[in-house]
């Protein structure tokens, strides 16, 4: 069916729609009230079928590259904005905006229901009364807790009131012993809404702190001195600068978006109780430009998913499109009325102004760091765009035991708490990573996937990664980097080892000094390290189980036929004595179950 075909087979409805160009390639993905009339507004049919005129350039480019669409059909329109980001997030169409920066923020909590409460950190809100929660905050929540439990009282640990016996906090003053009945629920309580009033404070946090410091410092602790002094960097750092401090005790999330070229900077503010009390910006870069009506449906939908609190009232510096559909959508995921807005004056509009004058210095001063080496890559391996974000993957195994996977992550640099270690259940290298990319393909959804997928391994790796993402109908690169073999074997020998690369049809062989080469190099080689380190972890537990069989007298012929039948510790663990019996006969299972 020709692409002017389906154009007239529109339905009138709700739903969500993808382009596609002639290499079956995702361009892009979108939604509309009507399929009929938003899909049909981006072309023209005469003289021939091409981009409508009042296009921008980025959207222009991507209609004259479109070949064929697809739509799904929805009840409302927003089930379709919910399911047009769901989809965009795993599937990473080319001309989309995929804003990666949707992490959740810490809150500093406390269950008031409890006798002597104490305040923690977490990232998960529990709908439950009586809970009072501080934030979200962008940074220094780890520092201002610290700090809260340095100066005031409070129950200092966990655990500390299960063991209902004075403790070293009691010793050092930290503590007034409620475990012992030392202080009552009341006056404790007092000491509590004390110490909170210095959360969203940060001025008078920062003074105690000072005087805190000077204390230490005159009895000669210059240690403890130095660790305040080094919070108060942190805590002050995090102020946002602003004479602005609201009159009426409001809370309010901020949005801003500013572009400039190929970057563009979102800044969000977070105001408590008439307060600031952090922000936080994320820089974006694209090959093909940005609007910035799809930057603000991005950064508000990705930010605001469940296990957050969300203020009534949130404001952004313009207006856009679908500003009326997303105030719904999350009028209706919270239960409550929220007002999504554009201040025009008074306090708010200051609000504003001032985000959009902070999202341009730090573009000003931010300036364009993107690694040439990614703009090269690109060239040389026709990448659909330059490949901002990288994740590297290899398997380890020894004579089939302790089989792992591990995929590691670049952004500008090795993102460290974004590695993944993966348990596999596969025996042979092939199925090994055909079980770890798939197991990669089915965490997109919650973690999109990267520009460009590095594989540890050749040919038929390569073709085995392409299979699995184009079955997911994700949109991504990938090459594979593999050792030269001689007589089948991969030449390691120091200075004579040449790495081959692999991308679509093409092998290619560069000089083992060229920068290219080096840095896929080092993508492979972190993903190497990663998964030998997790394999030897693992190795160390595999021994363990193998000697506390051995010393239970069974031999090492009986412990490979149990796990050529029950593949894992576990599942030994786990079977009954008659499955034991079955496999090994009734003493050896008798054994096995009284370990």
């Amino acid at each position: 069916m020709t692409l002017e075909t389906q154009l007239k087979n529109l339905p009138d409805k709700p739903g969500v729609y993808q382009y596609f160009d002639e290499d079956e390639r995702l361009l892009y993905i979108g939604k509309a009230k009507s399929l009929k009339k938003r899909v049909k507004s981006y072309f023209i049919s005469t003289p021939s079928l091409s981009p409508a005129p009042k296009l921008s350039p980025r959207i222009k480019q991507m209609i004259s590259q479109t070949k064929r669409l697809s739509y799904i059909v929805v009840e409302s329109e927003h089930d379709a904005l919910i399911l047009e980001n769901s989809l965009i997030k795993q599937l990473k169409p080319k001309y989309n905006i995929l804003l990666r920066d949707d992490k959740t923020y810490p809150y500093i909590a406390i269950d008031l229901n409890e006798d002597f409460p104490r305040p923690i950190i977490t990232r998960k809100v529990i709908k439950k009364n009586r809970i009072k929660y501080f934030g979200p905050f962008s940074s220094a929540s780890k520092e201002i807790l610290d700090s809260i439990y340095e100066l005031f009282p409070l129950v200092q640990k966990k655990g500390s009131l299960k063991g209902k016996k004075l403790c070293l906090f009691y010793q050092i003053k930290r503590c007034l012993g409620p475990c012992e009945g030392k202080i009552d629920k009341d006056e404790y309580r007092k000491i509590v809404n004390n110490a909170l009033e210095y959360i969203y404070n940060k001025d008078a946090l920062v003074k105690k702190l000072k005087e805190k410091m000077f204390e230490y410092s005159q009895k000669l602790l210059f240690e403890e001195a130095n660790e305040i002094k080094k919070r108060i960097e942190k805590i002050s750092s995090s102020q946002y600068v602003s004479n602005i401090d609201l009159a009426r005790l409001q809370d309010i999330d901020v949005f801003s978006v500013e572009i400039e070229k190929n970057r563009a900077c979102g800044v969000r503010i977070f105001i408590r109780e008439g307060k600031i009390i952090s922000s936080s910006h994320t820089i974006f870069n694209s090959d093909l430009g940005f609007e910035k009506d799809e930057i603000y449906k991005r950064m508000l939908l990705n930010y605001y998913q469940e296990d957050i609190l969300v203020p009534q009232k949130i404001i952004i510096s313009e207006d856009f499109e679908q500003r009326g559909d997303i105030e719904e959508l999350l009028s209706i995921s919270f239960k409550k009325k929220i007002e999504l807005s554009v201040p025009k004056k008074g306090q708010l509009k200051s609000i504003i102004n001032l985000a959009q004058k902070n999202a341009k210095e730090i573009l000003r001063v931010k300036k364009e760091t993107i690694n040439p080496i990614l703009k090269e890559l690109k060239t040389l391996l026709n990448l659909q765009k330059t490949p901002y974000t990288i994740e590297g993957y290899d398997n380890s195994q020894l004579q089939g035991s302790a089989r792992v996977g591990a995929m590691i992550k670049w952004e500008e640099r090795f993102l460290k708490n974004e590695y993944r270690h993966y348990n596999l259940d596969s025996y042979d290298e092939y199925a090994q990573m055909g079980e770890l990319l798939q197991r990669r393909v089915e965490s997109f959804s919650k973690n999109p996937p990267p520009d460009l997928m590095v594989i540890d391994g050749g040919k038929a790796l390569l073709d085995l990664a392409k299979k699995i993402i184009k079955e997911s109908g994700a949109n991504v690169d990938i090459v594979a980097i593999a050792k030269e073999k001689r007589d089948f074997k991969a030449n390691r020998s120091r200075g004579r080892a040449k790495d081959i690369i692999y991308y679509d049809d093409v092998v290619l062989k560069l000089d083992p000094n060229d920068k290219r080469l080096m840095f896929l190099q080092r993508i492979r080689d972190e993903s190497h390290r990663f998964a030998i380190s997790f394999h030897r972890k693992q190795k160390l537990k595999f021994d363990s189980k193998i000697s506390l069989l051995n010393k239970k007298g069974i031999g090492e012929a009986t412990i490979s036929k149990l796990l050529q039948y029950f593949e894992k510790f576990e599942n030994i663990q786990e079977a009954s004595l008659e499955e034991l019996s079955n496999v090994v006969g009734i003493k050896i299972a008798q054994k096995i179950k009284n370990i």
